[in-house]
């Protein structure tokens, strides 16, 4: 079969130039610094967002006055499983296909055992288990079409549980194998890998300078990463790593290791 079958056709500088790809809750964050990677290494790239639209907009407007009708806002809401397969629809209506899924969009809040609703399990597993799955599915057939690849942000705490969000942990390791079933299932013609991010940005609702002085201490490189790592990691799966399959590759430090 030929290189120019995958995701990479370009054995130089493993361009993207041609290439489609969506990444979900891609107007902030982690999400932001992936879209932007792969659109300034030549993908079209579709943002989206559910409650980011101002900065979804700011992104696209940026990417697009760089290279004219090369980016894309959408708003979904993906615990809308109804509503996935139109997401999809969306991009390959506005560029002629897909390439590429990043699985980004999560939820993450605390979920101490003795307050946990069915309300917060449907939030967290929707969001960081089923939502994977359904939009994955909605794309495997275009993906199939242009050997695409599927990445799912998974988490360090997938194998290694944080205190206090058993539901959020559970999610992950949930995606962990899902990453796993999707790689048997949709080869040859779909890549299928995960990124286990470890401490990349403190969380939004905050960390206390003891708590940071925690983290650091159980990474063997005592700093934090950047989003820039994971954006990183995505293009060298999109080029690059056209043989690696079925695999979640931790970005964290060395935090899996566990001393």
């Amino acid at each position: 079969m030929s290189e120019e079958c995958y995701m990479s056709n370009d054995t130089d500088n493993h361009s993207l130039a041609g290439r489609v790809a969506l990444v979900t809750g891609g107007a902030r964050r982690i999400g932001a610094a992936v879209a932007e990677a792969l659109h300034e290494a030549g993908a079209k790239v579709a943002v989206h967002y559910r409650g980011s639209r101002d900065e979804a907009v700011a992104l696209v407007g940026r990417l697009d006055a760089r290279r004219p009708g090369s980016a894309l806002a959408l708003p979904a809401d993906l615990l809308d499983t109804a509503a996935l397969p139109g997401l999809v629809d969306q991009v390959a209506a506005a560029f002629g296909g897909l390439d590429l899924l990043v699985n980004n969009a999560s939820s993450f809040y605390p979920t101490p055992v003795g307050s946990i609703t069915e309300q917060h399990w449907d939030e967290l597993v929707g969001s960081n288990l089923k939502a994977p799955l359904f939009l994955s599915q909605a794309a495997a057939p275009l993906l199939r079409r242009r050997h695409g690849l599927i990445v799912n942000l998974v988490d360090v705490h997938a194998r290694r549980p944080m205190p206090g969000y058993p539901v959020y942990c559970a999610a992950k390791a949930g995606l962990e194998m899902l990453t796993y079933a999707l790689a048997h299932e949709l080869g040859p013609e779909v890549r299928v890998n995960g990124i286990a991010p470890g401490a990349i940005l403190w969380p939004e609702a905050g960390a206390s300078e003891a708590e940071q002085a925690a983290t650091l201490a159980g990474i063997p490189l005592k700093r934090t990463g950047a989003p820039a790592d994971i954006a990183a990691c995505v293009l060298f799966l999109a080029g690059a790593g056209s043989y690696v399959n079925g695999q979640v590759i931790a970005v964290d430090g060395g935090r899996h290791l566990g001393f």
